[in-house]
């Protein structure tokens, strides 16, 4: 049998320390070799035992007495068995650092101090999934109905979901989902509880295993779905499909399917939020003495008086024949932007009646006071 070590060089101190300094010491060496905390240390148990011996000795005044004159031949030196308590050394158990054994051993929960509560998987709800869709300019204002493939994931149609047949109570756990263990140590009788493995902490298992889900409860079966796009959906708005996203965990519900949109550009239309702008050519004789235009908005074609002497970028609205937005409620307008177009070439009958035009008294006009500045800097 190996030979006991003196008991201040276990726990680190002189043979003048306090009682404090013992008590710290040992501390300390509990931390350093509880069983539970160095779990890959096959010392570690030994090593801890050795160190509880050496305080219950060196705690007790009348036992470190015996030790300092007779050494181990002085006291009992059996030691404690097992990780029991403290044999009436005079630790005080509130004096040792929980947080750090207990937060490691338990998980935050400790028993003897019981645990208590239940170590049953909760019921997660899966995550959601984003698609990317491409609408063409009229679906998206005017609204549409979709088609769209994708793998949904569901309750198995051969057990219901269950995964299994012959359900019946889980022989380890007895139905309570958990596996409670009792352990004895230096700071007493702890009770830790953990999922069953046996049923997953389900409380029940199956005598027969579904073959078409493997025992998941769930499917993924590739489905095509209708989903309503509502009227005046614009770039990047989303949309939300309720229940097919990914499947949950331990029964959750599952995520759900967003549908992110990415509208076309129109030939004409240039939509800004739920207005519409659209470029509407005339010709310089419309611009100088005024007309009538049909214009095509997004319900049909309506007729716009221009009244005399336009220029480009003059703008009109048309109240109402914007984008009808079903979501936010609000109905735009539509702006109609003159864009008066210079012919290119003239005949020669053309060419007089410009000239005569030029000729005209324009003493008022833009161009007679931009002359006057001109002449005014030369």
């Amino acid at each position: 049998m190996a030979q006991k070590r003196d008991y201040y060089e276990v726990l680190g101190v002189s043979k003048s320390a306090t009682e404090a300094e013992i008590k710290s010491a040992f501390r300390k060496k509990a931390k350093q070799y509880h069983p539970d905390l160095n779990k890959d240390n096959p010392d570690a148990a030994e090593k801890f035992k050795e160190a509880q011996e050496a305080y219950e000795v060196l705690s007790d005044e009348s036992k470190r007495k015996m030790y300092d004159q007779y050494g181990h031949a002085g006291v009992n030196s059996s030691g404690p068995s097992g990780f029991g308590g403290f044999g009436g050394a005079g630790f005080d158990a509130s004096d040792f650092d929980f947080g750090d054994i207990f937060d490691n051993i338990f998980g935050g929960g400790f028993g003897g101090f019981s645990s208590g509560g239940s170590s049953r998987p909760r019921a997660t709800r899966g995550s959601d999934i984003l698609m990317r869709i491409n609408l063409s300019f009229e679906d998206a204002v005017y609204g549409t109905e979709m088609d769209l493939n994708i793998d949904v994931v569901e309750d198995c149609p051969e057990c219901d979901g269950e995964g299994g047949f012959d359900k019946e109570t889980c022989e380890r756990c007895h139905g309570s989902g958990t596996i409670t263990t009792e352990q004895h140590t230096i700071l007493g009788s702890f009770v830790s509880k953990t999922t069953c493995p046996n049923c997953n902490g389900e409380g029940h298992t199956y005598k027969r295993k579904c073959s078409n889900c493997r025992g998941k409860g769930k499917v993924k079966n590739n489905k095509t779905i209708t989903v309503n796009i509502p009227a005046g959906i614009d770039n990047g708005n989303r949309l939300r499909v309720s229940g097919k996203g990914n499947p949950g965990t331990n029964g959750g519900p599952n995520g759900d399917l967003y549908l992110e949109f990415y509208v076309d550009e129109h030939d004409y239309y240039v939509r800004d939020g739920d207005d519409i702008y659209l470029d509407v050519p005339i010709t310089i004789t419309e611009a100088i003495l005024g007309c009538k235009k049909t214009i095509p908005t997004l319900y049909g074609n309506v007729k716009l008086t221009i009244p005399p002497g336009v220029d480009s970028g003059d703008k009109q609205r048309i109240r109402g024949k914007g984008i009808d937005n079903k979501n936010s409620g609000n109905k735009g307008n539509m702006y109609v932007i003159m864009k008066v177009i210079t012919p290119k070439k003239l005949s020669k009958e053309q060419k007089k009646l410009i000239d005569a035009l030029n000729k005209t008294d324009l003493e008022d006009s833009e161009i007679s006071k931009f002359n006057r500045f001109t002449s005014k800097n030369n």
